[in-house]
């Protein structure tokens, strides 16, 4: 399914022209998906998807009803229309609802689509799949994993004239490769706009490497670290912060680990090491971005419509800014801002490979997982290691460990950085591997 900004524009004034008066907004959204899928070294599934979501909100006095459907006959959605007015007339006033947006100024964003992306379909990801399911089957490793690529098309508008389109590709590659006897786990993935920029062969090999590395792990005690995080670490920890951490509502309310004792928020205070500087780049080729503000991610995606724009939340260790949506920003009297997404962490100048070697003493952690919220006024976590976690002695890997579970705050942990090294794209956000100090491990966990 391939639409222009003026098909979409068209539709949009479609829907609207069929809603008639009234206060409407409108989010459109046409996706084609294209997946292999493999497990027990050979490709369980190959899928082909095509879909449209429309969502129809209609609003009145506070009131608002949404509904969701991907009839696009006049039938479905006069039926579609009729149903969000029913729903908007049974809701109660919404105390914190705030006027639909007239129309923005939307930024371009270059080099968010390719072509041959968006045209891929299983024999472009074929010769991937096959050298993967080739080198684990060499090894005598047991692999899975999924590859897709995307192309979506996005468009919002609503009543008082805003509309907005934007086109993009994405393309995602994930692998976990085990060991014979259970023992031992690697993985690797890797996402990009451009499938071409994609290196599976080289994912594969990190996967194998490291399941094969981690087999018959040792125990070590629990206990405080220096950790060595590669940037799938980072990321596990970081992402969190966009779903609370950094929300000026909270910290205002005392909620926050960037509460300001006393009423307030921390905003203009150094909070972490002064290397750190966190921003939001919707301009940035690496990373996936739309030129509004997206809520949510991973599927549960929605919008304000506010104008996405760079923004700097972290700078130099400085707390800058708190993600203020316009109920709070017009309640408290700052500007509003985006939905902190296509999060970069600036690094520093070296390797994954120098931070290790400057270690005298810790564990290079390859990610976590199962991670929840332990205290939102510390920002305290507790979650997992996976996939390889492992000793270094005076600057070498030693063996592997047993994983751990961590009880630490990415706060404390940005706070305690001794070296980063370079940048670069790791899941849905650009950071770096951090070695960071007194990192606090406090159980053992018998899962590979």
């Amino acid at each position: 399914m391939r639409w222009d900004q003026g098909e979409a524009k068209r539709t949009i004034e479609r829907i609207l022209s069929l809603a008639g008066p009234g206060e409407w907004e409108l989010e459109l959204t046409a996706r084609t998906s294209s997946h292999t899928r493999f497990a027990r070294n050979e490709i369980s599934t190959s899928g082909f998807v095509e879909d449209v979501d429309l969502s129809v909100t209609s609003r009145r006095e506070g009131r608002s009803g949404s509904v969701g459907t991907n009839d696009l006959s006049t039938a479905g959605l006069k039926a579609a229309i009729a149903r969000a007015a029913e729903m908007r007339d049974l809701m109660p006033a919404d105390p914190e609802a705030v006027e639909m947006l007239g129309p923005q100024s939307y930024p371009a964003l270059e080099k968010k689509y390719d072509d041959a992306t968006a045209r891929a379909r299983a024999a472009e990801r074929a010769s991937g799949v096959k050298t993967t399911l080739g080198l684990a089957q060499r090894k005598s490793l047991t692999s899975a994993g999924f590859f897709e690529n995307r192309v979506t098309h996005r468009a919002i508008g609503n009543s008082k004239g805003n509309f907005g389109y934007h086109l993009s590709t994405d393309a995602e590659f994930s692998v976990t490769m085990r060991t014979g006897d259970g023992t031992g786990s690697g993985w690797a993935a890797g996402a990009s706009p451009r499938l071409d920029d994609l290196d599976v062969k080289s994912l594969a090999r990190r996967a194998a490497d490291k399941g094969i590395a981690s087999a018959s792990p040792r125990d070590v005690p629990p206990g405080d670290y220096t950790v060595v995080l590669e940037p799938a670490a980072v990321v596990d920890l970081l992402q969190t912060l966009q779903f609370g951490a950094l929300q000026a509502r909270a910290a205002d309310e005392g909620r926050s680990v960037f509460s300001k004792q006393g009423g307030g928020s921390r905003v203009g205070e150094k909070v972490v090491h002064e290397s750190v500087t966190l921003r939001t780049d919707p301009f940035d080729p690496r990373l996936p971005g739309a030129p509004w503000s997206v809520r949510g991610g991973f599927g549960g995606e929605s919008t304000d419509g506010l104008p996405n724009r760079r923004i700097a939340w972290i700078e130099k260790g400085v707390l800058k800014r708190l993600y203020a949506d316009r109920y709070w920003a017009g309640k408290t009297g700052v500007e509003a801002t985006p939905f902190p997404g296509s999060l970069v962490l600036e690094g520093g100048t070296g390797s994954l490979e120098g931070l290790i070697a400057g270690t005298d003493r810790g564990l290079l952690v390859t990610r976590f997982f199962y991670i929840r919220t332990v205290n939102p006024q510390t920002w305290q976590l507790t979650g997992l290691t996976r996939d390889g976690l492992f000793l270094i002695e005076k600057g070498k890997i030693v063996h592997p460990v047993t994983n751990l579970r961590f009880n630490e705050s990415p706060i404390v942990m940005l706070q305690n950085i001794e070296a980063m090294s370079v940048s670069s794209p790791a899941g849905r956000m650009v950071v770096p591997a951090i070695r960071s100090r007194e990192f606090t491990f406090t159980s053992k966990s018998d899962a590979v």
